[in-house]
């Protein structure tokens, strides 16, 4: 307590530089794989999907990004286990920020596609197991994160598996793929117009509105998202409209037409990517942060402590900033690297993808948007047979998923005893 009390001004600025620097780093590598299939598919170019990134990715973490950051703050570490000590507490949350923004900043500069919830979990494992003790973690709930961590790319490669087998049937192996993507693709958008609705409407707007007395209730909610998934239809269908058909195109390339109206899809896909990236993996960042502001505050550690609004702020901010200035590199290996994308295909894995991290943010499931996508990705390279693959690239991924977890614990450690040492 005394310690937090003499030297609490200069922690709590180093919460916000660190939680800012980690923000960047989720901007830099996973948002980067977010948008990487809209980019290397051709759909958007990199100006624009900083663009649709500002708008999406800071509307997901600012609207819907506060249920998952209370499984991150709290779920993982056992309070009662330090409560004897709650600058403890504020030293590892500021050695996992810098631990696992670190270990971004380097995987970012080689393009390497890492998981920002590995590196954030295994940075307070690391430093709670080691630094601490052993029962300072909440082993159960590691084990829940470390199982979505299998469950998610599995479920994303079904639903991208899905999604674009119903495009291949509905659409590309028809007599008429032209005009069938245009009377299908509106559905397609319905779905993701839905979706965003939703989830904004049961799990955002109670962090905006959270002190307004109205409520709505399920049904409510259906109908409301039905009706912006309807708007969303009708405008996609008059994007479409002006699509025309290239009668020159040979039979060689007669899918060029069809990838023109998916690349129109694409923009809707990106958008509901970054609001669903946005939402979950903001957490990585403003959790430890705001574990550590909430502790040097009140100068203990609360069962439970609200989350500040200007703390999503921070976090959505950094998370644009990282995008803008390093997230290419990462991006070029997310989309073109594994498999051969078009816009049908990375609208599938984007749907899918996006699907499954809305699900997750919405539970509090804090998933890998990493793992989730790759695994999107696959299951659409699956759709047309494991040739389609780069299996060399898929190996290189894998490994630095491996390599992911005890370099944030690692890092973790080494920094828990530095902030030990320099504030007791």
């Amino acid at each position: 307590m005394d310690i937090l009390n003499e030297y609490g001004q200069i922690l709590l600025i180093l919460a916000i530089i660190f939680g800012v620097f980690m923000a960047w780093g989720v901007g830099a590598n996973d948002v980067a794989n977010a948008m990487g299939t809209s980019v290397g598919s051709g759909a958007i170019t990199l100006r624009q999907a900083v663009l649709i990134a500002m708008v999406f990715e800071f509307a997901g973490a600012y609207l819907a990004g506060g249920e998952v950051t209370a499984t991150i703050r709290k779920g993982i570490i056992d309070p009662l286990a330090l409560q004897g000590t709650p600058e403890y507490l504020v030293f590892g949350m500021l050695a996992a920020l810098l631990a696992a923004g670190t270990w971004l900043l380097i995987a970012s500069m080689v393009g390497w596609p890492v998981s920002t919830t590995h590196s954030i979990v295994g940075a307070i494992v690391g430093f709670a197991a080691v630094a601490i003790s052993v029962d300072a973690v909440n082993w159960g709930k590691v084990s829940t994160i470390v199982a979505s961590w299998v469950v998610s790319p599995l479920l994303a490669g079904t639903i991208s598996y899905l999604l674009f087998k119903s495009v291949q049937r509905l659409i590309l192996d028809t007599a008429t793929p032209f005009e069938n993507a245009k009377r299908y693709i509106p559905i397609y958008m319905f779905m993701v117009g839905f979706m965003i609705t939703m989830v904004t409407l049961m799990k955002g707007l109670k962090h905006v509105f959270k002190d307004a007395s109205f409520k709505l209730s399920y049904p409510e909610m259906f109908v409301i998202a039905s009706i912006v998934g309807a708007l969303v239809a009708i405008l996609g269908a008059y994007l479409m409209s002006r699509v025309r058909l290239n009668e020159s195109t040979n039979d060689d390339d007669r899918f060029a037409n069809v990838e023109k109206v998916f690349a129109i899809l694409m923009v809707f896909t990106a958008c509901a990517m970054a609001f669903a990236h946005g939402s979950n993996d903001v957490a990585n960042a403003v959790g430890p942060m705001a574990a550590a502001i909430a502790t040097i505050k009140s100068g203990a550690i609360t069962a439970k402590s609200t989350m500040p609004s200007w703390i999503l702020l921070a976090g959505g901010i950094g998370i644009v900033v990282g995008l803008a200035t390093f997230g290419y590199k990462v991006m070029a290996t997310i989309g073109k690297k594994i498999t051969e994308l078009t816009p049908s295909r990375g609208f599938a894995a984007e749907l899918g993808a996006s699907c499954t991290v809305v699900l997750a943010s919405g539970i509090g499931l804090p998933i890998s948007t990493t793992h989730t996508l790759v695994g999107a990705v696959l299951g659409v390279g699956l759709a047309r047979g494991i040739a389609a693959l780069n299996l060399r690239m898929i190996g290189n991924i894998f490994t630095s998923w491996v390599i992911t977890l005890p370099a944030g614990a690692i890092l973790s450690i080494i920094f828990f005893y530095v902030f030990k040492n320099i504030f007791s």
